[in-house]
């Protein structure tokens, strides 16, 4: 995973995986190329992005996973 990277990654109810990631665009970008090929167990296919905005203080602290 990208060093650099806050925010969460959650299983929902239907399969699919939300993630949060905020971080420097150079960052995110790595990491959104990642989630494309994901951990050992996973099998991905498909990567839907929805950018969202907000200030760099609102951020969450640390990587979960839940």
């Amino acid at each position: 995973m990208s060093a650099g990277i806050v925010g969460y990654a959650r299983n929902l109810e239907d399969g699919t995986v939300e993630v949060l990631a905020c971080g420097e665009e150079p960052a995110v970008l790595e990491f959104i190329q990642w989630l494309w090929i994901g951990p050992s167990a996973a099998k991905v296919s498909a990567v839907k992005i929805q950018p969202v905005e907000f200030e760099s203080d609102a951020w969450p602290r640390g990587f979960t996973t839940f």
